[in-house]
């Protein structure tokens, strides 16, 4: 079963690759519904790199439990007509909690130059799942992906690293 999300952000493709890197971005993606902490005594890596095997314990709210996940890192580059696609891949799986019945989670986010609309990126979001409980859950995770589009959409514009130049301070200062 799947559940695909697509849509424009206000940020270059850039600065939404070093967010998909950012364990703090992607648990302020879940915020303030799910929190993502992590189960290793070092904490959360700084930035998510491939080959990365990271396990978090998930809650609702900060009080209900949902399980423990185990988040494996990949990326890869493809080549389209509109410009390099960068795809940053979670094949791990739930551990504990109501998500441990599914036996495939595949989550992959892809970035790209937004079509004719430069600096900005498109964001392609595509979960896979499967097992024998994926079509009960499926419309529990499709309702949070929802949130989490509504999330990206939101934070986007916070990504970047260099604000637009002001451009009233450009000419006082000129």
């Amino acid at each position: 079963m799947r559940i695909l999300l697509k849509f424009v952000i206000d940020c270059d493709p850039d600065a939404a690759w070093r967010a998909l890197h950012s364990p703090r971005a992607v648990a302020e993606l879940y915020g303030p519904l799910v929190d993502l902490e992590p189960m290793a005594t070092e904490g959360l890596p700084s930035s998510f790199r491939p080959g990365d095997d990271v396990p978090v314990q998930l809650s609702a709210l900060r009080a209900v439990p949902l399980g423990r996940q185990f988040i494996h890192m990949s990326e890869r580059r493809v080549d389209e007509r509109g410009g390099e696609v960068r795809i940053f891949r979670d094949s791990g799986i739930p551990l504990t909690g109501p998500l441990s019945s599914l036996d495939v989670w595949d989550h992959q986010m892809a970035v790209s130059p937004a079509p004719g609309d430069a600096g900005r990126t498109l964001w392609r979001d595509r979960l896979v799942i499967g097992g024998p409980t994926a079509p009960l859950l499926w419309p529990l995770l499709w309702t949070v992906w929802q949130w989490r589009g509504a999330r990206i959409r939101a934070l986007a514009p916070t990504w970047a690293h260099d604000p637009e130049p002001d451009e009233a301070a450009d000419t006082a200062d000129g």
